[in-house]
């Protein structure tokens, strides 16, 4: 009887699954389903993979789908009625996903994430919380963002994300390298939302499971996530988090970040955050300027500099679009 299954979404990326699967295989085969949706890799992947763990189910997509419409079709295809979305980047540790399932089994959340790793063994954030209009999410912009950290810090708002989960800590939204949820849960909010190509799905969909009940980290379940390494090795990109404005992956960055706030606060607050990325140019140009002579200690460039000029450019023509919320699929990788 199957438990539950396990959905992992590969683009060019067979090692990493594998090394992945690897880690999970102390698991029953008769007690979970293994589910690997590939986007349209083109490349040695299936026969890769399937050598090694034949009883995984493969499902071949015929284009680079991205995140939530690989993960959707994995959804459709699992039997089992609890689900876990893994990142092929990461590595189970002391059968941390048996150990979760089973808790999480007889719990009364609708879906519930674990604490996440880097390779050196420092924490990552896995869960966070929502705040109005999303402001937090500027956070990322150059020199402003700094600036809002600054103000939230004085007005002692409280941190959005945990650094580090200890126990069973209730979020908002979990981290999509790790996310179980019950299938019951899906019926009530709905799949991923398919807008999405990369990037803040995971946020947008954890609103609406939060309409179905409770969500939590179970921090004292680890596994490693190696961060940024499957979309940075496919897309010859760098850095960590949502932090990297400045190229193509960064432009995707930036319109995944702008459609959540449409979808999940309103027209309204997107503008102001549209507005906010124009007003941080001058800005950006004035730091840069001043810092680079000086060594100030910023890490900024007038390449990143242009790229992020170049970048809020173009997401003007995307703008319209977004706030019309009509559907439409906002991929630019």
């Amino acid at each position: 009887m199957i438990l539950y299954s396990v959905i992992i979404v590969n683009y060019k990326t067979p090692d990493l699954v594998i090394d992945c699967l690897q880690s999970i295989t102390e698991i029953p085969v008769n007690e979970i389903e293994l589910i690997v949706v590939d986007n349209f890799s083109q490349d040695d992947s299936e026969s890769k993979v399937m050598q090694k763990f034949p009883q995984v189910r493969w499902i071949q997509m015929n284009y680079n789908s991205g995140f939530a419409r690989a993960n959707n079709e994995g959804i459709k295809a699992a039997k089992g009625q609890f689900l876990l979305l893994l990142n092929s980047d990461t590595i189970n540790e002391e059968n941390a996903i048996t150990k979760c399932f089973e808790r999480f089994s007889h719990s009364e959340y609708v879906a519930c994430g674990i604490q996440l790793l880097n390779k050196d063994r420092s924490p990552q954030i896995s869960g966070s919380f929502f705040i109005t209009g999303g402001i937090n999410q500027l956070m990322a912009l150059p020199y402003i963002g700094r600036v809002i950290r600054r103000i939230g810090f004085l007005l002692n708002i409280k941190k959005t994300s945990i650094p580090q989960a200890r126990g069973t800590v209730e979020v908002d939204w979990i981290n999509g390298a790790f996310l179980m949820v019950k299938k019951e849960a899906i019926e009530k909010a709905g799949k991923l939302d398919e807008d999405f190509f990369l990037y803040f799905e995971e946020i947008e969909w954890c609103s609406r499971l939060r309409r179905a009940g409770k969500l939590c980290i179970y921090g004292d379940l680890k596994i490693v996530h190696l961060q940024g390494s499957t979309a940075n090795e496919a897309f010859k990109s760098e850095g960590k988090g949502y932090y990297n404005l400045y190229d193509r992956k960064g432009f995707q960055i930036m319109v995944s970040s702008l459609l959540r706030i449409r979808k999940q606060f309103g027209a309204g607050w997107f503008v102001i955050h549209l507005l906010l990325h124009w007003m941080t140019i001058p800005v950006f140009f004035l730091g840069v300027l001043i810092s680079s002579p000086f060594q100030l200690g910023y890490t900024y460039s007038f390449k990143q500099f242009g790229g992020y000029v170049r970048n809020c450019f173009i997401l003007l023509s995307v703008s319209g679009k977004i706030i019309s919320g009509k559907p439409h699929f906002y991929k630019f990788l």
